[in-house]
């Protein structure tokens, strides 16, 4: 594929530009201005970009697609004034998803969950990170990791897969919290690695759910499979999971709207990417992570949907990228780097994604004509993508 006529190569600092892609291959070839623009190759597929921007395609590393329903009913709870933990102290929340996944057939979960792969990758998401954690029991768990493992044969983004069996305590187990991390550690992480069905492990490190103690006698264990932690800290106190994620090499530690100058500084020393989740955010009413801060002191910062049915129900990264600039005073380049090649780092791809260049994957968005990149944050809700490459191919 030649692309043509385009207005910027963002990334690559070229102006009026080209670019080719290899389908066999799927990777970005060649790119330049267009004063060097070669003839197209014989058959070979033509895009002219009409003076629009090529953009890597978003890389979102925090999401959890794979749900059954909605939670829409404790949205009025949220209206009439209950917090995300009196939902979850109640009974609700990830129990009640839980509750539905258990009766819903792995069919029936792989075309609810797809719809919305299909839906992110048509505003623009060409990477995407996965979690389980809406089972909470063996065979609910194994279902999730099989169901993100079909669609990754079955979507041309890039999947990679979490196991978030600790992402609350299981109905079965309430009251003995520590016995359900054993069998979190005793049968679920073997059984999942046996199957080959996760790249990362999880843990919903934080007030209310799982100690930094637990936190690591779940991470010690799946470190025995090779499973690389990526841990959820510090969304609703301060939690210790920052400091247990940094102990135990933890690939990303993410939320973080409660993360304090003495944790963003042990960060900023680390190989620890921070993942910041403004839709959780915006949608909860939470106070925003400090992204900014974060960049000032030295920290990799990435920004991520949290696309999930109770507090971040959209994983339009487009809007993720606003809200990093509206919100979180990031600069629009700033945020974009953000939402694709520190994406990619925080699901560790950064070598073939979020990056336009020779080499890496052709997962390309071009916009239609806008008057500057600072526009298609500006504008958030305007339509802005005109075509979506992934892997050398249109979708």
């Amino acid at each position: 594929m030649l692309i043509t006529d385009i207005g910027e190569i963002v990334g690559a600092d070229i102006h009026r530009g080209w670019l080719r892609t290899e389908r066999s291959t799927g990777l970005i070839t060649a790119m330049g201005t267009m004063d060097s623009c070669p003839l197209p190759d014989g058959g070979e597929e033509v895009i002219n970009a009409e003076g629009g921007l090529a953009l890597p395609s978003f890389c979102d590393s925090h999401t959890h697609i794979v749900y059954a329903g909605s939670r829409h009913g404790e949205f009025l709870d949220k209206i009439n004034g209950l917090s995300y933990e009196e939902i979850a102290r109640r009974g609700g929340g990830i129990l009640n998803s839980a509750d539905l996944l258990a009766r819903t057939s792995e069919s029936e979960l792989f075309r609810q969950s797809m719809a919305r792969a299909d839906e992110v990758m048509s505003k623009g998401t060409g990477c995407i990170e996965i979690k389980s954690g809406y089972g909470l029991t063996l065979p609910d768990e194994m279902k999730i990791l099989r169901v993100i493992a079909r669609i990754a044969e079955a979507s041309p983004m890039h999947v990679r897969a979490t196991f978030l069996g600790a992402h609350a305590v299981g109905r079965a187990y309430a009251g003995r919290q520590q016995d359900y991390v054993d069998h979190v550690v005793r049968d679920m992480i073997p059984a999942v690695a046996a199957e080959g069905l996760a790249d990362f492990v999880d843990v919903f490190c934080d007030e209310g759910f799982f100690t930094p103690r637990q936190t690591a006698e779940i991470l010690e264990a799946a470190a025995r499979y090779g499973l690389r932690p990526k841990i959820h800290a510090n969304e609703l106190a301060e939690s210790g999971g920052v400091e247990t994620g940094i102990a135990h090499n933890a690939l990303s530690v993410d939320h973080l709207e409660r993360a304090t100058d003495t944790q963003l500084k042990a960060l900023s020393r680390s190989k620890t990417i921070a993942t910041m989740l403004p839709g959780a955010s915006f949608f909860l009413g939470m106070p925003y992570a400090p992204a900014r801060k974060a960049l000032e002191m030295g920290c990799r910062v990435a920004l991520a949907s949290d696309y999930n049915p109770g507090s971040s129900p959209s994983g339009d990264m487009r809007f993720i990228w606003a809200l990093g600039c509206i919100r979180m005073k990031l600069t629009p380049r700033q945020a974009l780097r953000c939402v694709t090649a520190m994406g990619a780092a925080a699901m560790a791809c950064e070598d073939m994604y979020g990056t336009l260049a020779p080499g890496y994957a052709a997962n390309i968005i071009i916009t239609r004509p806008v008057p500057a990149l600072e526009y298609i944050p500006y504008a958030y809700n305007t339509p802005f993508i005109a075509h979506t490459i992934l892997s050398g191919v249109r979708v």
